[in-house]
């Protein structure tokens, strides 16, 4: 059931059926493997979501609704990555890895993150509608393998997962200030595409 609350979920899961263990994994999956990606890289995001998944089993019935359901799932899933890398975390880079167009500047954004000059045909869809567009969609995902590990994460459950900064400060023990710098340049670069595909019709 698409529009099933956390709270029915949860209590499905913890009757024990399986039906809804495969619920939880459709729902977070990407999310968990979003912050494992930003923690660990790519190597070993599915090592981690598969012993994250293994905690979740095991401590479930110890779930005391302190937060969401998600929330508890992303932390289980840091903790995992935190412990897989021990004391030897790496450092965050904010260097940008060249994207296919480069990346336009800054100042084509107003404060509160949106154009000041909208590019070549922009129109009121949102990316998701967009992303409909199967050429598009490749272009997309071209961009987001160029972004260095931190900066598609932080995109990802941003903008696809929906979760606040804060919330991504505390999963990923990054500051503020960290998060949005990695965030705007990630959206630097896929308004990037966007605007060269609308433009050209190509990557």
């Amino acid at each position: 059931m698409a529009d099933q609350t956390e709270d029915e979920l949860l209590a499905r899961l913890l009757a024990g059926e399986q039906r809804a263990y495969k619920e939880l994994v459709t729902r977070y999956q990407g999310a968990m493997r979003a912050v494992a990606y930003a923690i660990v890289g790519s190597r070993h995001a599915d090592e981690v979501v598969q012993d994250a998944w293994l905690a979740v089993v095991r401590n479930l019935d110890g779930f005391q609704q302190r937060s969401s359901l998600k929330t508890w799932l992303l932390t289980i899933t840091a903790n995992t990555a935190k412990t897989r890398l021990k004391h030897n975390r790496r450092e965050v880079l904010l260097d940008d890895l060249p994207g296919p167009h480069g990346t336009i500047g800054a100042e084509r954004f107003a404060a509160d993150g949106h154009w000041q000059t909208p590019p070549h045909d922009w129109h009121e869809d949102s990316p998701e509608a967009l992303l409909s567009e199967e050429q598009l969609r490749q272009c997309l995902e071209k961009t987001l393998a160029s972004l260095s590990e931190m900066q598609a994460s932080v995109l990802l459950l941003r903008e696809r997962q929906g979760l606040e900064l804060e919330e991504i400060c505390n999963l990923l023990e990054l500051s503020l200030s960290n998060v949005r710098v990695l965030l705007h340049r990630a959206r630097l670069k896929v308004f990037a595409t966007l605007e060269h595909f609308q433009e050209t019709g190509q990557c």
